[in-house]
């Protein structure tokens, strides 16, 4: 079954822990805030990338990674952008896409965050990972790694990094 990890607000920043998950998994999606193109290339060769710009993104990132992504993985219709709000409060950008694409799966970051939710009214599963990274306020690094096939989504598991840092 193909795995997936899905991380967010890595600021520039990866370590052992980080490489060590990320391992043996078939796709890294990251949800925006890369921090540098360096940690972008590094990811990308691990596993295969797919990303969105986030708000700290520079003009590089920018011209590497879109806006947000829509694509279909192992029947899995997927929607990710950076920032975009939870169920029932999403942006309104957000919002318009969600009516109109009708996703199974909704992922973005920003927050520092960790949530996984049901969106019941749209059908779908949210997906913020929280944050990779040592910047913010989290005080937990976090990421998240998912298997999808056939439709399916399963052995979502959420994985501790390690302390942020001096607080």
């Amino acid at each position: 079954m193909p795995k997936v990890a899905i991380l967010s607000d890595t600021h520039g920043h990866l370590d052992e822990a980080m490489i060590r998950h990320l391992q043996g998994v078939d796709e890294i999606w990251h949800a925006g805030d890369f921090g540098t193109p360096g940690l972008s290339d590094r990811l990308a060769a691990l596993a295969p990338l797919r990303g969105v710009w986030g708000n700290i993104d520079g003009r590089t990132l920018r011209l590497i990674h879109p806006k947000e992504q829509l694509f279909t993985f192992e029947g899995i219709k997927v929607y990710m952008i950076h920032i975009g709000g939870y169920p029932p409060r999403y942006s309104p950008e957000v919002r318009k896409v969600l009516e109109r694409e009708k996703p199974d799966l909704y992922i973005c970051g920003h927050s520092h965050i960790v949530r996984v939710m049901r969106d019941t009214q749209r059908g779908l599963l949210h997906i913020n990972p929280g944050a990779a990274g040592k910047a913010g306020f989290h005080k937990v690094r976090t990421m998240i790694t998912l298997e999808i096939k056939k439709g399916k989504m399963e052995n979502l598991k959420l994985i501790e990094l390690g302390q942020r840092g001096a607080l």
